[in-house]
């Protein structure tokens, strides 16, 4: 299988055929990920939420992205590989957003960015980025690095104003050179709107069924995250893991592990 590029995703939109993407912050899970033929993994500031403990994204630094990008990188062979720019790696300005999106590919071994928030913002880091020939993947509708201005987990998009500036965010981050976008708790109407009037796919997360495809926290659907509305637990692998954990515990405690034939004579 080749390697899905950026313009595989245009041509996955093109033909109506739906995107997949999940996040993955390690070796064996990315790798699995990988041969069970996922589009792209996403090594998501998320995080920082799913692995650290946190109860937001800012604290996730630049080092840790790598860490964690890199791990993924050495187990992915056909996948995309999106390395999530944290806060302030790209907020400062355009130098630096270049420099650092340039590490996730020279170090993280990555094949794209993704970062969140309007073109009016960041117009001019992400066309920086792009000129130097990395792949910009936006993110817009809410994004959790400005979770206090938004005053939580809120959907987006509701009311003529709201959607209309949706709209024109989505067409900036589009003419800006992004190759797609994700739309995370958009109204659904509005996300459908999103996707039709765009030649770059969407990417749905809490936006309904008509985006171009949809990403979802790895954690989340394998029954660790908190129950939100907008994913579904796929399989209880904390159920799994939960009852090989008791199962060690109590065989030690009882002393049935280790048996003679399972250790060295």
């Amino acid at each position: 299988m080749p390697r899905i590029r950026t313009t595989t995703f245009r041509k996955r939109k093109e033909a109506g055929e739906k995107i997949t993407v999940l996040t993955a912050y390690d070796y064996p899970s990315a790798k699995l990920l990988d041969e069970c033929g996922i589009d792209a993994v996403l090594v998501g500031d998320s995080l920082g939420t799913a692995v650290q403990g946190r109860n937001d994204t800012l604290g996730v630094t630049m080092d840790q992205m790598l860490y964690h990008t890199s791990m993924v990188s050495r187990a992915v062979e056909n996948a995309m590989v999106i390395g999530d720019m944290p806060f302030l790696s790209y907020q400062l300005g355009a130098e630096e957003a270049v420099r650092n999106a340039g590490r996730f590919i020279t170090e993280g071994g990555a094949q794209a960015v993704k970062l969140e928030g309007p073109v009016d913002k960041f117009g001019h880091s992400i066309a920086a980025i792009v000129q130097t020939g990395i792949p910009v993947m936006a993110h817009i509708g809410f994004t959790p690095q400005s979770i206090h201005q938004l005053g939580g987990y809120k959907v987006q998009g509701r009311g003529d104003q709201a959607r209309q500036q949706l709209k024109e965010e989505a067409l900036g981050l589009q003419q800006a050179g992004c190759f797609a976008i994700v739309l995370e708790l958009v109204q659904q109407d509005t996300a459908a709107e999103i996707t039709e009037m765009l030649t770059i796919p969407t990417i749905g997360i809490g936006a309904g069924p008509h985006c171009d495809g949809q990403v979802l926290v790895m954690h989340d659907i394998l029954g660790f995250g908190p129950q939100r509305t907008f994913f579904k637990v796929f399989g209880d692998a904390r159920g799994a893991m939960e009852t090989a954990f008791c199962n060690y515990i109590r065989e030690v405690r009882e002393g049935s592990f280790p048996t003679e034939e399972q250790g060295h004579r």
